[in-house]
């Protein structure tokens, strides 16, 4: 797979760029809530600009066929990057060149209001490719799916992976290179079909995993325990076993989400009907905070229980300073760096991935049609 730093200057001054960056943030009242993505992308848009390159960058926004639009938030995206942005639809997409005399970096509208993205279209992939000298993949956290602006136009330019990619790829090859001895993995949130794989795939390249948050559901669920209304994913049924896993031995229990009721700790039992599990106990948050804290290496995807309430975010609260105390640590998914933001912690990780389900994917060992399609495996 090559990389963006073998494009020097003269390769790069006055040529075109298509750059596939992920701006699909967190909106509240329109405005940008969560900013991390978005910078993570800087180094690789001022790389290019820097060499004398025009860029268009482009990115989804939604989940699948989505109308939704980046004009709310163009001129934030610019006061982050430091670049002024000019929105171009998909309809002007032929006035790019025109647009490209007055602005060095536009930005296509969200790629999914075209139905063909979705679909990996070859022919949406030529639109997108036509006029432009080079495509840069920037984007890891959607180098999972199998999508025209991710995929299929690597076909039709010569193509590269950006510096957030090779950050990205380098840091968890290590992740999973690393010796068994000394490293921890630790998951949590929810969703047991995407991380399953990564559990098996890790059975033998860790020394320890830990499973909290609605992830341990499964598992109580799957040895016969009662767990009323908690969150389970029931897609699959947990299917390995090894001492190496390591499940909550108390757990924080509530039949009220939203933290007004006192909830009571237990040891892992049967709760009623009308409870739910909405964090891991604290004899389990002081067992794995000592057991991470001595750890060479830990690698941290899903919160321990329902941080965005108070009452239920002690057990992610403990865990997220542990890990940020580790040798060695790095974390993921959408819900873990939204839980270490809120708790001032983002910056005291040795590396935050920015992809969730491509981390995991990356993780299982399977392939990234992102990175295949740029020639990495």
């Amino acid at each position: 797979m090559k990389y963006i730093d073998e494009l020097k200057k003269e390769e790069l001054s006055g040529k075109k760029v298509l750059l596939r960056v992920d701006f699909d943030v967190p909106i509240v009242d329109g405005k940008i809530s969560e900013d991390f993505r978005i910078k993570a992308h800087k180094v690789t848009i001022d790389y290019l600009l820097g060499n004398g390159a025009k860029i268009m960058l482009v990115s989804h926004l939604g989940h699948e066929i989505s109308g939704a639009s980046f004009l709310p938030i163009t001129e934030q995206l610019g006061d982050i990057l430091g670049h002024t942005i000019t929105l171009i639809p998909h309809k002007e997409l032929d006035a790019a060149d025109k647009l490209f005399e007055s602005c060095p970096v536009l930005l296509l509208d969200n790629t999914r209001q075209d139905g063909r993205e979705v679909e990996n279209d070859d022919s949406f992939a030529l639109i997108l490719s036509k006029g432009f000298d080079y495509y840069v993949n920037d984007d890891f956290a959607t180098a999972h799916r199998k999508h025209a602006s991710v995929v299929a136009v690597a076909k039709h330019l010569p193509s590269c992976a950006g510096f957030l990619i090779k950050k990205e790829v380098e840091n968890l090859k290590q992740a999973m290179d690393a010796p068994a001895d000394g490293k921890v993995l630790a998951l949590g949130g929810a969703k047991i079909s995407t991380k399953m794989p990564v559990i098996k795939n890790f059975i033998d390249k860790a020394d320890k995993i830990l499973i909290g948050g609605a992830l341990a559901n499964d598992f109580f669920q799957a040895q016969g325990i009662q767990i009323g209304k908690s969150v389970v994913d029931g897609s699959i049924s947990p299917d390995v076993t090894s001492d190496k896993i390591i499940l909550p031995h108390d757990m924080v229990i509530s039949a009220d989400k939203s933290g007004v009721s006192v909830p009571a700790i237990s040891t892992v039992r049967d709760i009623g009907a009308d409870e739910a599990i909405l964090d891991i106990g604290p004899e389990t948050a002081k067992e794995w905070t000592s057991i991470i804290k001595r750890a060479k290496m830990v690698i941290w995807n899903g919160p321990m229980g329902l941080f965005e309430v108070e009452k239920f975010g002690e057990g992610t609260r403990l865990v997220a300073h542990a890990v940020a105390g580790s040798t060695r640590s790095i974390i993921g998914g959408g819900d873990t760096i939204a839980a270490v933001d809120k708790l001032g912690l983002l910056d005291e990780y040795s590396f935050v991935s920015s992809g969730g389900g491509s981390m995991l994917e990356f993780l299982a060992g399977n392939k990234l049609p992102g990175l295949e399609a740029l020639g990495y495996y």
